[in-house]
């Protein structure tokens, strides 16, 4: 039995759960509402606040199927009551952020400024050298933190570059001179 597919998802206070056919979840809080249509084979039951998902055989797949269904929903969630953020941080002389609107302006060293439009659903704020992207989608708030990353990722002498506040770059030696 897959150990975290088989744990019940508690559903809080001011949260609603539809479950529709084709396994069609939707869910409602504080935040917003997402919906997403789940795999099909899996079993997704509501019974008083608390949301089961369980599997109809032992096959890989389902297996699999099983515990993604169950952190799916959890993520769900999650995110319209608390949300979700992914802080970056902008490293190197020259190297800013700005906001225009509901662009993130970009100034990385290269012969134009960067410019990306924040996607539905997702807010960016930017304090300093410091972007934050904030949203109740766990996937569509990574894959954004992911593309401004991309713009220009840390690179391993200086350090400079646009990395997470939490990740930590492995840093090289540069070049000795001859003696």
């Amino acid at each position: 039995m897959s150990r975290i597919g088989r744990m019940p998802i508690a559903v809080p206070a001011g949260v609603t759960v539809d479950i529709a056919e084709n396994n069609k979840v939707t869910v409602k809080g504080p935040k917003g509402t997402l919906e997403r249509v789940l795999p099909a084979e899996m079993d997704i039951k509501l019974e008083a606040d608390v949301i089961t998902v369980s599997r109809p055989n032992d096959l890989k797949k389902m297996k699999s199927l099983h515990g993604l269904t169950r952190t799916l929903i959890h993520n769900m969630i999650i995110g319209v009551t608390e949300g979700y953020v992914k802080d970056l941080e902008v490293n190197g002389v020259g190297y800013r952020a700005q906001k225009q609107g509901n662009k993130l302006v970009l100034a990385l060293g290269y012969s134009h400024p960067v410019e990306m439009v924040d996607p539905e659903g997702i807010e960016v704020k930017v304090d300093g050298n410091k972007i934050s992207v904030v949203g109740i989608d766990k996937e569509k708030v990574g894959q954004y933190a992911a593309e401004i990353r991309e713009k220009r990722a840390p690179e391993p002498y200086k350090g400079k570059g646009i990395k997470y506040v939490d990740e930590t770059i492995r840093r090289k030696v540069g070049k000795t001179g001859k003696k």
